[in-house]
């Protein structure tokens, strides 16, 4: 948990912000203490009262349970011994109780949604689909269907809502709507895209609430790529490298890919799409955590194999043109920060309406799984093809991608610049709750 006392320019009044991040004990200390922080955020701690971050994707419903239930009564114990007292709390949507506890101490609550602001108002109008039929249905008969009744979200089809029809998204809908449902009773709501990026909804989401809907985003680590100059300086001793060996490629020539940290495919798919990159010929940059057993028997040629890398300083470098990525929100707003397109492969919960975004609203990506059957295996045959034409910078549908691609980059970093959408938001919110207008 971060304990923030800010002083904006032009607002003299101080604030004491209690920023409740999701999760926020002790382990998750260890992780962050090697991080530098401004001298005005100092960060408290709760016990590890939650099942370890190494081991929560092996029953997620169990952690997102433990998260519901563990968490408030040692959260209001840090609060009781904060000093001064507490302004405002700005606090993960999916962290719901924080609402009750901040309205029973009189303390406005931020609600800080980190999903796509689409996905927010699908489940906050959860009850249209099912007054529409839509709500429970097989999606191997209906998915073709198309929901055009939620305010402010572009048709979708029911195949394309987040993963809630069956399996573990099933489990969990009923957490993730109770979260959507307290939102209502917050104070403020804060989303981490871009206006621009999803304004329809955003201005649906406005005229519904009473309060401040804040969009802020995108909520990357921008900051730190204010000089890139490393990139390409001849002094290159304290370079990566994996940034080296970008610095050696061609212009856009490079795949990145990263198949996230939390969630995974089965093997043998990951296997042909492993195949399938190395024998495209194109070249690669390919983040692997602890799996890099699997690419053992392939000749990596053109491609790079790193554990871990700095992904929005590589999504920022001039040698990749492309983003093999499952789709996370925050890695989608690093690759239309950095101007790149995508090749969609969502696995679960928000992944999928956010590859429908990326691909079909948006149009800066390519799906890897066409058609109905999106459970069938891809060949390696299919990925090297998809990749070589993905790739390909001759083609006039990659170029038309490529320019669509770096004008939601332009938009994207207009809205974080002085007078930018989001600029002016943060800034409202900041002056909202320094003069404690909801208290």
């Amino acid at each position: 948990m971060e304990e923030t006392n800010r002083k904006p320019s032009a607002i003299t009044s101080s604030c004491h912000v209690v920023a409740m991040p999701f999760p926020v004990t002790q382990e998750w200390h260890n992780l962050l203490s090697s991080y530098e922080k401004p001298p005005n955020v100092h960060f408290r701690t709760i016990p590890n009262v939650i099942p370890s971050e190494l081991v929560r994707a092996k029953d997620f419903p169990g952690f997102l349970e433990a998260v519901a239930t563990n968490l408030e009564v040692p959260f209001e114990k840090v609060l009781d011994e904060l000093h001064p007292g507490v302004d405002v709390i700005v606090a993960d949507t999916c962290l719901n109780w924080v609402v009750r506890v901040g309205n029973h101490r009189s303390i406005p609550v931020a609600s800080f949604w980190t999903m796509s602001a689409t996905v927010f108002s699908v489940f906050l109008h959860f009850d249209l689909l099912s007054q529409n039929g839509h709500f429970p249905v097989q999606l191997s008969e209906r998915g073709e269907e198309v929901v055009d009744y939620i305010p402010g979200v572009p048709p979708t089809r029911l195949r394309d809502l987040p993963a809630f029809f069956h399996g573990s998204g099933r489990k969990t809908l009923h957490r993730a709507l109770e979260d959507a449902s307290m939102v209502p009773k917050a104070q403020y709501l804060l989303f981490t895209s871009a206006y621009e990026l999803e304004a329809g909804v955003v201005d649906a989401l406005k005229s519904k609430f009473p309060f401040p809907v804040y969009s802020v985003g995108p909520s990357i680590p921008y900051l730190e790529l204010q000089d890139n100059s490393c990139l390409t300086t001849s002094d290159q001793n304290d370079v990566p490298d994996y940034l080296k060996w970008l610095n050696s490629q061609p212009k856009e020539s490079v795949l990145y890919v990263s198949m996230g940290s939390f969630l995974s495919m089965s093997s043998a798919q990951m296997e042909e799409i492993i195949c399938g990159v190395c024998s495209s010929g194109v070249r690669f940059l390919w983040v692997s955590r602890g799996a890099t057993t699997l690419f053992k028997d392939v000749h990596v040629n053109t491609g790079l194999i790193v554990p871990w890398c700095d992904q929005l300083r590589v999504l920022s470098h001039p040698s990749i043109g492309g983003f093999w990525t499952h789709c996370g929100w925050n890695s989608a707003m690093e690759a239309v920060f950095s101007g790149i397109p995508m090749l969609t492969s969502p696995i679960a919960w928000d992944q999928t309406p956010n590859s429908k975004k990326i691909v079909d609203d948006w149009n800066i990506g390519w799906r890897v799984k066409q058609g109905v059957d999106l459970e069938r295996l891809i060949t390696r045959e299919d990925v090297a093809k998809l990749v070589k034409s993905f790739m390909e910078p001759e083609s006039d549908e990659v170029k038309q991608m490529r320019k669509k691609a770096k004008e939601l980059q332009e938009a994207c970093q207009a809205a974080i610049a002085d007078g930018g959408s989001s600029h002016t938001n943060l800034k409202s919110f900041i002056r909202d709750i320094s003069h404690g207008e909801h208290k």
